[in-house]
């Protein structure tokens, strides 16, 4: 089992001390480092200014959302980052929600699994770097003639010969459908919310991906990096208790009502009651009252909370479920430096 820690996006402000507690990851033998962005911060930045102080974890987006770029911008981005890294650069994409992507990129959200598939397609041909890239799909034409266009759009390649054309592309999916085109286009998978008593259910959205022909990986060398809260605590019920608020913030405020990609995770789980319930009382303002609604088993079910001894054993759990990779947040170096001996048990 492999450790990732996850950076997240900042909030209101830069967090304090995120420098050292990359520092703390690579000096603990944790495999990378992934930062996240929403409305606010971007992803590239923070890996590439806290980066530059390590010389081996791998430095990963968890998730880069693509409605922000175009996947030439992408592109650019990764292999300038890999570059500079020397070759330790992961690209994690996800398609985020309708409300961000139209309400603050100003982009449709329509479609998101094929403007995935293009979307991809794409940056593996630049990273190809083996002819000028053209592209005939209906959201990322190359070249552009649609609307407005002059009409001298040229086909063209990288200057920059990209570090690696193989640079490792992850996906950041939810549902069934996603997972199993994570399966069949992508490296890895960045599951959010995973539980691994749902392990039968997402190897089979993953089966049939791989099963796909012309998919590139199968399950021996695709890598599954789950996010989960792991806290080596004696107080399990404190940290259990601030984690509620957030489950309420994510199940009842982080996305449309009608259309909550991570309320559906937990209805898949068998939460259907109290997600309705949470999001009723979210929407209408009564947090307190939303975050009171929300189980302990529902936390537990995707984080790891206890004595060393507990976490220990749920780590087994975990990768028995076949995940390779915990992407964990940590709050400060003390907490990073108890997850350490834990790391590649």
């Amino acid at each position: 089992m492999k450790f990732g820690l996850q950076l997240g996006y900042w909030m209101a402000q830069p967090p304090q001390n995120a420098g050292e507690l990359v520092i703390a990851a690579e000096d603990a033998g944790f495999d990378a480092v992934f930062a996240a962005e929403s409305w606010g911060s971007d992803a590239f930045g923070p890996l590439t200014w806290w980066g530059s102080s390590t010389q081996r974890v791998r430095l990963g987006t968890s998730v880069v959302q693509m409605s922000a770029r175009t996947p030439a911008a992408t592109a650019m981005h990764a292999l300038t980052l890999d570059h500079l890294s020397g070759g330790r650069a992961i690209l994690g994409l996800g398609v985020s929600g309708p409300q961000v992507v139209e309400g603050w990129y100003g982009q449709p959200f329509a479609k998101p699994l094929q403007r995935t598939r293009e979307y991809v397609g794409i940056i593996r041909r630049i990273l190809e770097r083996q002819a000028p890239v053209t592209n005939d799909g209906p959201n990322y034409p190359l070249p552009y003639q649609g609307p407005g266009s002059t009409g001298l759009g040229k086909p063209l390649k990288p200057i920059v010969h990209p570090l690696r054309a193989d640079l490792p592309i992850w996906l950041g999916a939810e549902g069934p459908k996603n997972v199993a085109l994570t399966a069949e286009i992508a490296d890895g998978w960045l599951a959010i919310y995973y539980a691994p008593r749902l392990a039968n259910m997402y190897n089979d959205w993953l089966d049939e991906g791989f099963a796909r022909a012309g998919a590139r990986r199968s399950r021996a060398d695709f890598e599954i990096a789950a996010s989960c809260q792991v806290v080596i605590t004696d107080d399990a019920a404190s940290e259990i208790e601030r984690l509620r608020w957030i489950m309420a913030l994510y199940i009842g405020g982080m996305g449309a009502p009608e259309q909550n990609f991570h309320a559906q995770v937990y209805r898949r789980m068998g939460y259907e009651r109290e997600v309705d319930e949470i999001g009723r009382l979210f929407q209408a303002g009564k947090k307190a009252e939303a975050a009171a609604v929300v189980p302990d088993e529902l936390i537990l079910d995707t984080a790891i909370i206890g004595d060393e001894e507990h976490v220990r054993k749920q780590l087994g759990v975990w990768s028995a479920a076949g995940v390779t990779m915990l992407l964990v947040s940590v709050p400060d170096v003390a907490q990073l430096r108890r997850l350490a001996p834990l790391v590649d048990m």
